[in-house]
């Protein structure tokens, strides 16, 4: 039963990270934030103007990264305090003025790429073979050249950083602060409803009456912020538009892809193949969902319910100490330490509160230890949430041992492959130890409604609407909420056919995913689950061997191209064929699924 949500004050400790460990005190926070101010001071004063030599160049970069790592765990924390708790006004505070201190920060750092990139390329080429640490920050930087703008024109940029962030942080206050939702009421019975409780719970709902209900509240309290946050969406996007024509690229698709190191044909195929191939197997599961509910018709709010509610075990975050140790083992000792660390040092914040930002995410500061935040409910789904974030940490983990702070962070077109993985390495798991057929078809519902669903369904349609968007914002025009849920109906419409009512509401869940505030992020979770998809099953059919080559890619951090470390990975991702093969992959899952029901009815039927 899903509870009304406590304040963050009456959460237990143990269910909290620690942020000690960026920070034992305000005191100690307050201090090193001074400290970042006057070597930034310091800093300019002494490279200003006056870096002329490759050893110039292999000096100020050196302490450069010295100013960046300072910037990493105020962030962390200022950002990690707030996203808790978005009730608490202190750290709302807190995070406002850092946001400050760090565009001003950032403005007077400016100075560093621009005079950089003034310098002869024989110098930098000089810089980059005379140090090795720092010759893929240089090559990086000589990739920008083109799109760089005049120094100054480049520190009021910087100086308005905070300001352009502004729409993402008015969506979570809009979301998170302001969105008040009321119980709602089955039967003459109210029930609890808020962001957390929904996604949560109420989504997956066996109960067809109290599923449908919640979603008719939610999408009611939904439809009365759509203005507000369709506002500040476009506030986003006319920005997006701004700096990729102010810096000469020919779309704001080729504006975000740039850093992806990513060409449209990647990320065109993702979106396209999947809309088109995917679609009659996902429509295969809603009809097999619909018969095993005995459901009169299958609505857009009924997608997320379990196959077979009552074969659906209560994990507790102890209990999964054993599901999460058992399915990694397989990556090693000093993998599996840092798992059993997570647990013991307070690495995730478990907690269900009021204020606390939705989903999970995990950060991963470079100096310290990765965080994660999830919002336990106990359901088998969380351990593999729980997984994908530890997927997260476990890369950065391996990156920062043996990458430098400029070189540990990969393209995000690569980012959700270390991830997904692990989602794969659990589900693997958990198929290989039992042959009972109801067992099977627990553990493969809850790969497809779980890690192919959210990656390859959700996240992929947030993708084609996002692209409809941009395509718009690109001729130049701006968007609404009317705008916005027409986009993201037809975008429902075409991939659920007529096998899925989108009903009144279905619309509105672009305003529900924070990620339209990160570029183009949403297709990069099917690109992820692709490349682990196909990693998987070598990891499957060789072992050991095709785990340290995992382990070499996962080490190599931001280093080389998304091709290049799928190609380590022994995946090819410049040809549609991993793709393809993964879609297949889906495909025979459902088509067990099916032969599974068929057996476990047949049977029932029998006894």
């Amino acid at each position: 039963m899903v509870k009304q949500l406590p304040p963050r004050s009456e959460v237990p400790v143990q269910e909290t990270w620690n942020l000690d460990d960026l920070f034992a005190s305000e005191q100690a926070y307050k201090e090193a934030l001074e400290k970042l101010q006057r070597d930034v001071k310091g800093f300019a004063e002494k490279y200003e103007g006056k870096i002329q030599s490759a050893d110039d160049v292999i000096d100020a970069v050196k302490e450069y990264e010295s100013l960046y790592m300072q910037i990493i765990p105020l962030g962390t924390f200022t950002n990690l305090a707030v996203s808790v708790d978005q009730t608490d006004d202190e750290t709302q505070m807190r995070d406002s003025h850092f946001g400050a201190v760090a565009a001003k920060v950032g403005s007077q750092l400016s100075f560093v790429t621009s005079e950089l990139l003034a310098l002869p390329e024989d110098v930098l080429q000089t810089a980059m073979e005379t140090s090795e640490e720092y010759s893929h920050y240089l090559k990086e930087l000589l990739r920008e050249k083109q799109y760089r703008l005049h120094p100054e024109a480049e520190k009021v940029l910087a100086a308005y950083s905070a300001a352009f962030d502004a729409p993402y942080g008015l969506y979570n206050t809009t979301k998170m602060v302001d969105m008040d939702f009321e119980d709602f009421t089955v039967d003459g019975e109210k029930y609890p409803l808020s962001y957390v409780t929904f996604e949560g719970g109420w989504e997956a709902e066996p109960d067809t009456r109290k599923r449908r209900a919640a979603f008719d509240a939610f999408s009611k309290k939904l439809r009365d912020y759509q203005h507000t946050t369709a506002k500040t969406y476009d506030a986003h996007l006319q920005i997006e538009k701004i700096t990729s024509d102010l810096r000469g690229y020919d779309s704001i698709t080729d504006y975000l892809l740039f850093n992806q190191e990513v060409d449209r044909s990647m990320y065109n195929r993702q979106i396209d193949l999947i809309t088109e191939e995917l679609a009659p197997h996902m429509r295969k599961y809603a009809k097999l969902l619909q018969k095993e509910y005995g459901l009169d018709k299958m609505t857009f709010a009924d997608l997320k319910i379990p196959l077979d509610p009552t074969y659906e075990p209560t994990i507790t975050v102890e209990e999964s100490k054993k599901y999460i140790h058992d399915s990694l083992a397989i990556m090693g000792d000093d993998y599996l330490d840092m798992v059993k660390r997570s647990y013991d040092e307070r690495w995730t914040d478990f907690a269900q509160n009021k204020g606390k930002s939705t989903g999970a995410f995990c950060s991963s500061p470079y100096g310290t230890h990765p965080y994660i935040l999830i919002s336990w409910t106990g359901s088998m789904e969380d351990v593999f949430v729980l997984a994908h974030e530890l997927g997260h940490a476990g890369h950065f983990y391996n990156a920062h041992k043996h990458q430098n702070v400029f070189n540990s962070r990969p393209s995000t077109y690569f980012i959700e492959a270390p991830s997904t993985m692990n989602e794969m390495l659990v589900a693997n798991h958990l198929l290989s130890n039992s042959d009972d057929p109801k067992f099977k078809r627990w553990v493969i519902s809850s790969i497809i409604s779980r890690t192919y669903y959210h990656n390859f369904v959700t996240h992929l349609l947030e993708a084609a609407y996002q692209r409809k968007v941009y395509e718009i914002i690109d001729e130049g025009g701006s968007v609404n909420a009317a705008t916005l849920n027409k986009l993201k109906r037809s975008v429902l419409e075409e991939f659920w056919g007529d096998t899925v009512d989108i009903n009144e509401g279905a619309e509105l869940t672009w305003m529900r995913q924070p990620h339209y505030y990160m570029g183009l992020y949403p297709y990069t979770y099917s690109a992820g689950l692709t490349i682990s998809t196909e990693m998987s099953k070598r990891v499957l059919n060789e072992g050991q061997p095709a785990v340290e080559d995992w382990l070499k890619v996962l080490q190599a951090g931001g280093t080389k191209t998304p091709a290049e470390l799928s190609k380590m990975a022994g995946v090819d991702i410049t040809t549609e064929e991993p793709l393809k093969n993964t879609i297949a992959y889906i495909g025979g899952l459902i088509d067990q699924l099916i032969e599974l029901t068929d057996e476990i009815n047949a049977q029932t039927a029998n006894n």
